[in-house]
């Protein structure tokens, strides 16, 4: 059977996002699923090459909370590429909802800083400022690390290899994905 015919509902998805994942994407995002049907499974489709991994953290509580609070089956399914942002909202699903397109590439990366720290005062200030900035990367460290674990959750990939990877742009072929175990399969 082919896989397109196994799965119907991927053909035509609920929610269709592409580009940037910015307050733009979010603010379509936040309309079309106000706009799905109150029952049943929805499909969330996505082709992005990144952007702010916040906001793709905070459509994924979206969609954490929805899925808690009505109990909704939500499906993801990556077209063509699902880089950075895009890898950091797939992971809100977990992999047996998750899917890939023929040809689509997931990237997975670090993330990235960029901070110029301004020496200049009270030497006590000095001193608060640098910690500042180690707990600002600190944390963001960890944070990646949370979407690390929960992309790489039940599937083949362990979290060690994943972040080794990371710091070279990981891209990751669709079949090569569901190999992996990172997508249920590909369409």
């Amino acid at each position: 059977m082919r896989n397109d015919t196994k799965y119907p509902l991927l053909a035509k998805p609920h929610i269709r996002l592409s580009g940037p994942v910015d307050q733009f994407m979010y603010q379509s995002f936040r309309q079309q699923l106000e706009a799905c049907p109150e029952d049943g499974a929805l499909v969330i489709a996505l082709t992005t090459l990144g952007g702010d991994p916040e906001v793709a953290r905070t459509m994924a509580d979206d969609i954490r909370l929805l899925e808690d609070h009505d109990g909704r089956e939500i499906l993801f399914l990556g077209k063509v590429a699902v880089y950075s942002a895009g890898a950091t909202f797939m992971a809100a699903f977990p992999v047996d909802r998750r899917f890939l397109t023929r040809h689509t590439r997931l990237m997975i990366h670090e993330r990235t800083i960029s901070k110029t720290i301004n020496l200049n005062g009270p030497l006590r200030m000095v001193v608060a400022s640098i910690k500042a900035a180690l707990h600002e990367v600190e944390h963001s460290i960890l944070i990646e690390e949370e979407g690390f674990r929960d992309i790489v959750k039940n599937s083949r990939v362990e979290f060690e290899d994943l972040r080794e990877k990371a710091p070279s742009n990981w891209y990751i072929e669709a079949e090569e994905a569901r190999e992996l175990g990172l997508v249920l399969d590909v369409i």
